[in-house]
């Protein structure tokens, strides 16, 4: 589309963590890209190809899935499932973050075969997006043996991030602390398991190989499935200027307490948010809504910012395109309402009792993408297309 008008938003969340809630009701989008922000009267909405009632709803940024392992096309073999990217589409998810392609059959540990892995998987959700969910894969899992060279290669092939450290054969500090910082150095961003092993060939991977390895997120520090003891995830919280992801695969208290402890020491703005599948629990279409209720109802902070951890706190950490409602952001956006019969008498209110809300529309790129969730409860109101 050329030029996507959205207006009568009764709503609109930022996705930025210092201004959650913007004074707007419009948003143009030209060519895919957020051209303007703000009241209807002072934005040229003149010439329109398509133009979206959001009818008093709100407005947020499509939502960011900071940790998924995805293998081919919209199949998991970890649950013999076809469509669970779509089906997360329907759960507000527009964006997707590889954290190693690692339930592939015969996943090769060669240095040879993990490269030409990344590379493929890389090309392939590059040319591939499922629902028209952005997919950013190609994440290879490092394994001793592994040289400089081999990251400048995986670099200057498109490759631009790590599969979690410590679900290959490399798991003590050192080791790792290498390898990360040639990734580093090509502009390959790292993630790194924490918590108790999760697949075959995975081990326990404590606070100290956190700390000593210095990847750029700190996968799962509410375990996947496991958690480190308290102490551990608090000194993580303290010592590490790294993302610190919570995800639905966890332990729901210890998410809590890295939250309230991120909060306590004032690193808000570390917290990202995934759900670490397909996994052995499933898969999770409605898993970064679920997050998003959890942390708000049960972590006692406003329904708005725990929004930012999935959506302004994710692509700012990633680097991705969407994220935020500000211009030249990608347009891709969720719009949604309080659930119908939720005790909330608004959005936020609703998902600070622990309700999620009804996606009503759901559009990337500005593009719609999903009309009513068939996965969320029923919005209360729904928007619509009057033009286009």
């Amino acid at each position: 589309m050329g030029r996507v008008v959205l207006r009568n938003i009764g709503l609109l969340l930022s996705g930025d963590l210092h201004r959650p809630i913007l004074d707007a009701d419009t948003v143009l989008v030209v060519n895919g890209k957020i051209a303007a922000v703000g009241r209807e009267k002072d934005i040229h909405c003149e010439g329109a190809e398509l133009v979206v009632d959001a009818k008093g709803t709100c407005l947020m940024p499509g939502l960011i899935d900071s940790h998924v392992h995805p293998v081919a096309g919209d199949w998991t073999p970890r649950q013999n499932q076809i469509g669970w990217i779509d089906s997360y589409l329907h759960g507000g998810v527009t964006t997707m973050v590889s954290a190693g392609e690692v339930h592939t059959p015969g996943r090769p540990k060669d240095v040879v075969g993990l490269k030409a892995m990344a590379v493929f998987a890389q090309r392939a959700f590059a040319a591939f997006r499922p629902g028209n969910v952005r997919i950013h894969a190609g994440a290879p899992v490092i394994e001793h043996g592994m040289v400089e060279e081999d990251f400048k290669d995986l670099a200057a092939a498109g490759v631009t991030m790590l599969g979690e450290v410590g679900l290959g054969s490399v798991k003590d500090g050192a080791t790792a602390h290498t390898m990360v910082g040639w990734a580093r150095k090509y502009g390959l961003q790292s993630t790194i398991h924490t918590g108790g092993p999760s697949i075959p060939g995975s081990s326990l991977i404590d606070k100290d190989i956190v700390l000593a390895a210095d990847a750029d997120v700190i996968g799962h520090i509410n375990g996947g499935h496991t958690a480190l003891p308290d102490e551990q995830i608090v000194e993580l919280c303290e010592k590490s200027p790294r993302a610190l992801e919570i995800v639905h695969n966890g332990n729901e208290r210890a998410g809590l307490l890295a939250l309230r402890t991120a909060g306590e020491l004032g690193k808000l703005g570390q917290v990202i948010l995934g759900t670490d599948s397909p996994a052995g629990s499933g898969v999770q279409p409605l898993g970064i809504l679920r997050m998003i209720s959890m942390l708000a109802s049960l972590g006692e902070i406003p329904a708005e910012v725990a929004v930012c951890f999935a959506t302004g706190n994710t692509a700012r950490i990633r680097g991705l395109e969407g994220g935020l409602i500000e211009a030249g952001r990608a347009g891709t956006f969720v719009l949604c309402d309080r659930a119908q019969h939720s005790s909330g008498k608004t959005v936020l209110e609703s998902i600070e009792r622990g309700d999620l809300p009804g996606i009503g529309m759901v559009m990337i790129d500005g593009m719609v993408s999903a009309g009513r969730s068939r996965n969320t409860p029923p919005a209360g109101v729904v928007p619509e297309v009057v033009t286009g």
